[in-house]
């Protein structure tokens, strides 16, 4: 039965072993009268499958915290230690037979390590509890921070095993022991008290637990190697490696071990600690990195010269990285990321600041002609940065970068599976290792540099406030970029774990006229497949996603008599910034649809004659190598929304491993170890409420919405209620009343201004995730079921930008 009836355990105690008897059913009553009817029934029903025979052998051997013999009973071979032997001899006699009480009576000892780490498991609980109700304040928001790869992953199954061991160090101090975990070339042991142990020294183990049943012949005795120590409590935890002859020679234990492990895995269960942490980190980043908000470039070094070579894209920071094109959509991204300022993006990086950098783009004649100023540069002529400031906050493409310079580990290329050595053939695709010529490549992309666009009404309207009457347009054109003779190539690569097309598409130029109502553009197609085109217009369109165009192909319609390839329904699905690039899906009502009919032909007929449009990296694998570089270097925190019934929790923080100083703010804030205090975002009463109602409106295909959260937080406060204070942007009644705020803080303490952008979080692809997800539920099935529903239940993603070096740098020139 499932239910709990620890609370009758006296009862069922004074009854054990006496359904069968004369009087029970009247003492039973008697005892019962005051429980409820239906709990009367159940205890009883308890209480007879308690006494029911049972026939199951009880094997303790790996499961107690002692040594367990053969222990013959009614012609059954059982293995107990000392403790189960004499609480199996108890019930026996209580219950006059061999039942499930006894049965589990004899699983339930005391030193069992399933029920000792039930016990510690709630004392835990309770005692997290009693220091919660302390601190309730400190703990109001906790959330888990999980790190992105790449993932440790180990050459051997570990195989959790407790046996006897006995331990002899060099000096002669010898003592006995018990293993916890064993693989085929290493063991970790656990030691009471404390013991002369250090990293690196070698000692000899002796199985004595295996050797009451194995025999190892003259060798019995093994050396090992330690390679880490750990201290709980009044525990030592010690890993170890065996130290091998490298003569060549049989290794009978060394086989031994491998089929002993492989046999009884299933039994004493594989240490799975490593590929669960593994996984949900894994998962995570499937969420977050498709939904980035920043844009990533990583830079090439040639002849000690350093330009933009690759930038990574998806969705949500495509408008970035549109931003920074020509009319012709050639990349400027030189304009923005400069040599003059890579070497001020290293000095700021030691510090950990960011670098400020104010556009706009002036159009002329049909072209577009850049003009960027950094805040360094600027504050070389405090009078001419107002004015330069106020001149480019009245142009409509004002824009506000803060950008960052990351260094690039090529170590942090591979995220390998953690299964060891059992990965499945079809699998093995997964676990490709970096191939020797993208190492060459990321040997010459020495930094990333992040583009985050932190630009919002609120200081747009500040600095518009700036007046540049009488602005020196000498100096002015001093800021702009001059335009290159030859394009400049920087190779976009998509942020993707799964491949979203479902047919091949080719490259094809052909005219085409885009109609709705009565308004028609004309422009040339990109590419095409069966069910879809990309067509860029001569000019920009009043089209929006969704909407339902009739496109016709003059020049395709001369070449053909068959089709009718005039006003075809298509439905728009995406637009670039500019809305010159259309991207359409066939739209069926009723009947065929001509044009596919018509491309499948097409297709079919000239399939030798037609290029492909696959995107084409300089090398296969770079894509995913720079994807997990940048995963794992990013020091932007995403927070991971996740369904909790009918409403949402934020109790995960997921991100690369460089730390922000709002994340040290937050970590200092909580008493939990590993965990984050979200109270500074969360704690104020609209927050929450705001966002749950934002994503609920939201589609995985739409873009990001935008939150600024004021923090203020006074360092001379212990209480955090008390200590912080958490305004919204529209909470201020004017400029001065947000100025006072800001001084305050600084004053009394830290402030912060966080630049929440919530996205709705696509599906990720499982084919990534489940060959881990399978290999743990193939020892745990529980705890696979219960990474799966996390999976499954992420509903958002909520990317925190720290814009307070921003908000500080206007607000001092403000003042």
């Amino acid at each position: 039965m499932n239910k709990d009836f620890s609370k009758y355990q006296k009862i069922i105690d004074e009854f054990s072993g006496q359904v069968l008897t004369s009087d029970f059913e009247a003492r039973f009553i008697a005892a019962t009268k005051k429980i409820p009817k239906t709990e009367r029934f159940l205890l009883k029903m308890e209480l007879k499958r308690l006494a029911a025979p049972c026939t199951r052998l009880i094997d303790l051997r790996g499961h107690v915290d002692g040594e367990c013999k053969a222990f013959e009973h009614e012609e059954r071979t059982h293995y107990l230690d000392a403790v189960a032997s004499r609480v199996f001899t108890e019930a026996f006699t209580r219950y006059n037979g061999y039942t499930f009480g006894v049965y589990e009576a004899t699983m339930n000892t005391e030193n069992n390590f399933r029920v000792i780490y039930q016990k510690e498991k709630l004392k835990a609980s309770l005692t997290s509890q009693v220091d919660a109700a302390k601190t309730f304040e400190k703990s109001q928001c906790p959330a888990k921070f999980y790190s992105f790869g790449p993932y440790y992953n180990r050459r051997e199954e570990r195989m959790n095993f407790a046996v006897a061991i006995q331990v002899s160090l060099s000096n002669g101090i010898s003592f006995e022991c018990t293993s916890s975990d064993i693989s085929v070339s290493g063991c970790k042991f656990r030691i009471s008290g404390f013991k002369p142990i250090k990293i690196g020294m070698q000692l000899t183990l002796r199985f004595r637990g295996l050797e009451e049943e194995f025999q190892f012949g003259a060798d019995s005795t093994f050396i090992y190697e330690v390679k880490n120590i750990t201290t709980l409590d009044n525990v030592q935890l010690v890993g170890v490696q065996r130290v091998v002859d490298k003569k060549p020679r049989p290794d009978g234990f060394r086989q031994f071990l491998v089929g002993f492990i492989q046999g009884n895995k299933r039994r004493y269960k594989i240490n799975l600690d490593n590929t669960i942490s593994a996984l949900q980190s894994r998962s995570y980043e499937q969420y977050v990195l498709p939904k980035s908000n920043e844009l990533p470039v990583f830079f090439e070094k040639n002849d000690e010269v350093l330009t933009p070579k690759y930038a990574l894209t998806c969705n949500n920071n495509q408008g970035l990285y549109q931003y920074w094109q020509d009319e012709k959509r050639y990349s400027t991204l030189y304009c923005l990321m400069t040599p003059e300022r890579i070497e001020r993006l290293k000095q700021l990086a030691v510090s950990g600041k960011p670098l400020l950098v104010f556009s706009f783009i002036h159009k002329s004649q049909g072209k577009s002609y850049f003009y960027t100023a950094d805040e360094l540069q600027l504050a070389e002529d405090k009078d001419f940065m107002l004015q330069f400031l106020g001149f480019a906050a009245a142009k409509e493409s004002f824009s506000i970068i803060q950008l960052s310079l990351l260094d690039v580990f090529s170590r942090r290329a591979e995220s390998l599976l953690t299964l060891s050595n059992t990965i499945a053939k079809q699998n093995e695709y997964l676990n490709t290792p970096v191939s020797d010529e993208v190492k060459a490549l990321l040997a010459k992309t020495p930094y990333i540099v992040v583009a985050s666009e932190v630009t919002d009404s609120e200081s747009i309207q500040a600095y518009q406030s700036l007046s540049y009457e009488g602005i020196n347009t000498v100096k002015l054109k001093n800021f702009g970029h001059k335009r290159l003779s030859k394009p400049f190539s920087v190779d976009e690569v998509g942020i993707n774990y799964k491949n979203q097309r479902q047919e091949l598409r080719f490259t094809y130029k052909t005219p085409a006229h885009v109609k709705i109502e009565n308004v028609m553009w004309q422009g040339v197609s990109h590419d095409f497949s069966k069910s879809g085109l990309k067509v860029e217009l001569d000019k920009s369109t009043i089209l929006s996603k969704g909407d339902i165009v009739y496109v016709s192909f003059p020049a395709l319609q001369k070449i053909t008599s068959a089709f009718d390839l005039s006003g075809l329904p298509y439905e728009v699905m995406r637009l670039n910034a500019a809305k010159t690039v259309v991207n359409l899906r066939v739209y069926v009502e009723k009947h065929q649809h001509i044009g596919r009919k018509f491309f499948k032909a097409l297709i079919d007929k000239n399939r030798d004659k037609l290029t492909p449009d696959e995107y084409a990296m300089s090398s296969p694998g770079l894509a995913k190598a720079l994807r997990n570089i940048y995963s794992a270097s990013s020091a932007l925190s995403s927070i991971i929304v996740q369904t909790s019934g009918s409403r949402y929790k934020a109790e995960v923080i997921a991100g690369g491993d460089y730390g922000s100083k709002l994340m040290s703010a937050l970590k200092q804030l909580s008493d939990l170890d590993g965990y984050y205090n979200l109270y500074p975002v969360f704690g104020h009463a609209d927050i929450m409420a705001k966002l749950t109602a934002k994503l609920k409106k939201k589609q995985s295909t739409d873009g990001a919405s935008t939150e600024l959260i004021y923090i203020a937080i006074n360092t001379s406060v212990e209480v955090v209620e008390k200590a912080i204070t958490i305004k919204l942007a529209s909470e201020f009644a004017n400029d001065k009343v947000k100025e006072f705020f800001i001084h305050q803080a600084l004053k009394k303490g830290k402030f912060f201004c966080v630049m929440m952008k919530l996205s709705r979080a696509s599906e990720p692809d499982m084919a990534h995730l489940h060959p881990e997800l399978s290999y743990i539920s193939s020892y745990a099935i529980h705890r696979g079921k219960q990474i799966e529903q996390d999976i499954f239940s992420v509903a958002g993603v909520g990317q925190i930008f720290d814009i307070t070096h921003e908000v500080l740098f206007r607000y001092q020139l403000m003042r």
